[in-house]
């Protein structure tokens, strides 16, 4: 998200402009979708109806919440107000966060990640994309790259080890520790590079091939209209 950000460019208009979301009942639709079926994403993993796909279940509930009311909170302290808006936006952080860590973390761990996220998201997608100046219109980087670093890093510090037991490993196979947290830190890393890179081979290959912006004055009409010829309303 980043990457496409930074090589697309800004919108017409960003920064002066008003760019809320066009419908806002349609926002929270669209996250509540994404959190009641993100429950089969990350329970689901398990391949079966086991203690472990519950635990990975509720953690995901409980920091999917945390994450919207820490989110929520860091708007009201920061701006003087909270808003629908922020909090889908950090439910979003939160199911994104606790996702590497369910089914090894318990509920306590899922909540302090959840806390974490909503913040440290809010933070990304405020004050640090206003700082770096790039257009990122979804957020996909302040709260799904972001979130996802940050969950997979406090992964390896708050992983309970019998989650993960089996027969050849009684106490665990990942056990929280600062060990465990630096092999997550070489995987993002690893992950953060490979996929900046592909990426950006992937953007210039169709850049060259059929370009990656439409006009200015299609997209003053609107992409809805101009590509596909519908308009929601």
């Amino acid at each position: 998200g980043l990457v496409c950000a930074l090589v697309l460019g800004k919108r017409i208009g960003y920064g002066t402009d008003n760019m809320a979301p066009f419908n806002l009942a349609l926002a929270v639709i669209g996250a509540s979708l994404l959190w009641v079926g993100w429950f089969g994403f990350n329970a689901g993993s398990a391949v079966a109806a086991s203690g472990r796909a519950g635990m990975a279940m509720a953690v995901t509930q409980i920091a999917t919440a945390a994450a919207a009311l820490g989110w929520m909170f860091a708007e009201w302290i920061t701006k003087g107000k909270p808003s629908v808006l922020g909090v889908i936006s950090g439910a979003v952080a939160g199911l994104v966060a606790i996702t590497p860590a369910s089914g090894f973390v318990l509920p306590g761990a899922a909540l302090v990640i959840g806390v974490i996220a909503g913040v440290i998201c809010f933070w990304s997608a405020t004050w640090l994309k206003h700082t770096l100046g790039y257009d990122d219109s979804l957020d996909a980087f302040g709260v799904h790259g972001v979130g996802g670093i940050v969950g997979a890093l406090l992964t390896g510090w708050f992983a309970y080890g019998p989650l993960s037991a089996d027969a050849g490993h009684p106490d665990g196979v990942y056990i929280g520790s600062l060990a465990q947290v630096k092999i997550q830190a070489i995987a993002v890393a690893a992950t953060v590079t490979y996929t900046a890179v592909a990426t950006l081979v992937i953007l210039l290959v169709v850049g060259a091939v059929v370009g990656l912006r439409v006009s200015q004055e299609e997209e003053r009409e609107g992409l809805d209209v101009v590509l596909h010829g519908e308009r929601l309303g």
